[in-house]
């Protein structure tokens, strides 16, 4: 059974002929290679394009790289940074692009083929050339990546598979299927493992030696336990305030370790690159600023962040706060963490300045939303709590408080819209409600 990624599909389809390379980034194994080779190749194939003229190479496959001439052994040795020759490439490819119509290059991996920018970017001055890559190593996933394409590289970011995806694919009972999701995440082969244990597994032996080994092979890093504990201490404190000068405090108590925050800001810096983790900034509603620091840190799957701590901590309320920020960005939000400043009086009458906090500020075009993730409101005064930086917000867009127990979108008597995580999670269009 095929899971289907339609929003990355149609993500494509937009982007055809428009004279960008179509570059498609993200996290190793989230699927980019099969979008690109099987459900858009299929989806070409349906518009009537002939075969000849939808070339397809991965520079990764033993059998495409014996049609160039290249011996597949000598790229077997990860210690040799071999490049595939770009002059044995460029002579098997020329050949089977002929005349005025259009032609389809999907390349995958193409970090493997020497002087690739420049190969690339030779396509890109020929009118009947649409062309697609992918690419699954840290030098690759870098997000500088498209300034390497001289300003006309347009990025396609995938995600890990959101709820729905992985729930269209799983079907059963949402709640059970929820639950599943929370603890191993969206990565595509996890979703088609049978059971726990080969899902407990394969996370913790892909944190280990794919998605760090990355990170430490292309920055060198001398100091891989360091990196592992900034890794472990973040995972620890998802969905909460940080920043390097916190993080370096709790290790140097807990752990022993003198690391500086210069140090944790440049790790945080390379797992965010390698579209690990992603930094969230705060934003001052009432004074349009961005400000610095703290900021949040979310994990592009949760099952990664999991798999880091062993599936000991399983804290449902951060978790959850973290499949909704995920959830916001598989559907083209940008989005931000809200403050709110107001004067209020202390116990002692006294005049203070409060900052209150809103999870989520999500923008796209002309659309806001503000959003609380609120795992339970049981009694008023968690209500007050959750819904107090409502209050101080002066424009009109919509507030929304996201619950774990299912419940259908409605509004309550303050007009705020409320919705179980499941049923926000499953309808696209459950914001807009």
């Amino acid at each position: 059974m095929e899971i289907s990624r339609n929003i990355y599909l149609e993500r494509l389809i937009v982007r055809k002929h428009n004279g960008f390379i179509k570059v498609i980034t993200g996290i190793r194994r989230c699927g980019k290679s099969y979008l690109l080779n099987n459900i858009f190749y299929n989806h070409l194939l349906k518009e009537n394009i002939a075969e000849d003229h939808i070339i397809k190479f991965a520079f990764d496959s033993a059998e495409d790289l014996m049609k160039i001439g290249e011996d597949p052994l000598i790229f077997d040795n990860a210690k040799e940074d071999r490049k595939v020759d770009p002059s044995k490439f460029i002579q098997w490819l020329m050949p089977k692009i002929s005349g005025r119509e259009m032609y389809y290059l999907l390349l995958d991996e193409v970090q493997k083929l020497g002087a690739f920018e420049s190969v690339l970017n030779g396509f890109l001055r020929k009118d009947n050339v649409d062309v697609y890559v992918t690419g699954s190593n840290s030098r690759f996933l870098s997000k500088d990546i498209l300034t390497e394409f001289e300003g006309r590289g347009d990025e396609v970011h995938i995600l890990p598979l959101s709820f729905s995806e992985y729930y269209g694919f799983r079907q059963g009972d949402k709640s059970e299927a929820y639950d599943d999701y929370s603890v191993y995440g969206g990565l595509p082969a996890v979703a088609l493992m049978a059971t726990e244990e080969q899902k407990t597994n394969y996370l913790i032996s892909q944190m280990e030696n794919v998605y760090l080994r990355d990170i430490i092979l292309r920055y060198s890093v001398k100091d891989e336990a360091a990196l592992g504990e900034v890794i472990d201490v973040i995972a620890s404190g998802i969905s909460s305030l940080t920043n390097p000068r916190k993080i370096a405090d709790t290790m140097n108590s807990v752990h022993g370790k003198t690391t500086c925050a210069s140090t944790i800001d440049k790790y945080i810096g390379y797992a965010e690159e390698a579209f690990i983790l992603n930094r969230v900034k705060r934003y001052n509603v009432k004074g349009r600023k961005y400000i610095g620091t703290p900021y949040k840190i979310y994990f592009e799957d949760v099952g990664l962040r999991n798999a880091r701590l062993s599936f000991r901590q399983i804290e449902e309320t951060h978790i959850m706060e973290n499949i909704i920020y995920n959830e916001l960005r598989f559907r083209g939000y940008q989005v931000d963490v809200g403050t709110v400043e107001s004067r209020e009086r202390d116990s002692k009458g006294k005049e203070i300045r409060v900052q209150r906090e809103i999870d989520f500020i999500a923008t796209l075009g002309s659309k806001k939303y503000y959003i609380q993730s609120a795992y339970a409101i049981s009694e008023k005064e968690k209500y007050v709590q959750e819904t107090f930086s409502f209050k101080k917000i002066n424009d009109s867009f919509k507030r929304i408080i996201i619950v774990e127990k299912s419940m259908k979108p409605r509004y309550d008597e303050n007009g705020y819209l409320m919705m179980g995580a499941k049923e926000f999670l499953l309808d696209e269009n459950s914001l807009a409600i």
